[in-house]
């Protein structure tokens, strides 16, 4: 079973993925489409990833952060408030380092510092810097529009804050949008993703997090079978460059 495309509302029991656990923290591989928490525009949907693990290891849990829907990767829990409430410290002095990889449209420079502000649901203009290099690029025989081949990157980022899409709307701003994301992303691309290689995930994922003093602590997730099976058909590898 595929966990990154499978549909949670099914009455199927799975085990989700635990990274690490000790007596104050558990960290999963949340698979793509699973929802953290129970929320108002998805209303349809009867199960999240805090009920998921409370019941996997039969006690309650509390988020330390979130990770939208369609991303998957390393989501931290506190096993107390008190533990809670330090992380969320760390996250707000920005001192835990937080990792990802993604699959963009187009070749992107080997090294880019974005410092682009976004603006919250609340119309708040907010600071957002996200630090991003270049793992890999390739280039495929496939027409799409006036181009005859497509160009992709995968790229590792890094967000130094940690604003509401952040990554997928500096991508965007980028003018090298994460493939399958919506509504960021490139329709074009996204429908050539879907038509051609039935790819309905989108290629961002949370792969490393990183906890300083007191927990000194560094959780991995490995990408699913689908991110796997894209970066081969592109023909992307993080690993050429020993990353």
């Amino acid at each position: 079973m595929n966990l990154f495309s499978f549909d949670f509302n099914e009455s199927i029991e799975f085990m989700l993925e635990i990274l690490y656990q000790d007596d104050y923290l558990v960290a999963i591989n949340k698979p793509h489409g699973l929802l953290v928490h129970r929320s108002p525009i998805a209303k349809d949907v009867i199960e999240f990833a805090i009920q998921m693990l409370r019941n996997q290891i039969d006690r309650y849990v509390y988020p330390c952060h979130r990770l939208d829907r369609k991303t998957s990767g390393v989501l931290l829990f506190a096993k107390d408030k008190e533990t809670q409430a330090t992380v969320n410290a760390l996250f707000q002095e920005r001192k835990i380092d937080k990792e990802y990889i993604a699959i963009v449209r187009g070749w992107t420079d080997d090294q880019t510092h974005i410092d682009y502000a976004l603006t919250n649901d609340n119309g708040v203009i907010q600071d957002a810097v996200t630090e991003l290099i270049t793992l890999d690029r390739s280039e495929i025989d496939v027409a799409l529009g006036k181009y005859s081949t497509q160009r992709y990157s995968l790229v590792l980022l890094k967000p130094l804050t940690g604003r509401m899409h952040q990554l997928r709307k500096h991508m965007a701003h980028l003018r090298h949008p994460i493939i399958g994301d919506r509504p960021h992303g490139c329709n074009k691309q996204n429908k050539l993703f879907r038509d051609r290689w039935k790819m309905m995930t989108i290629m961002l994922h949370a792969r490393e997090l990183r906890l300083p003093d007191p927990f000194g602590i560094t959780m991995n997730a490995s990408h699913s079978s689908e991110y796997a099976r894209v970066l081969s058909t592109l023909e992307l590898s993080y690993y050429k460059d020993g990353i």
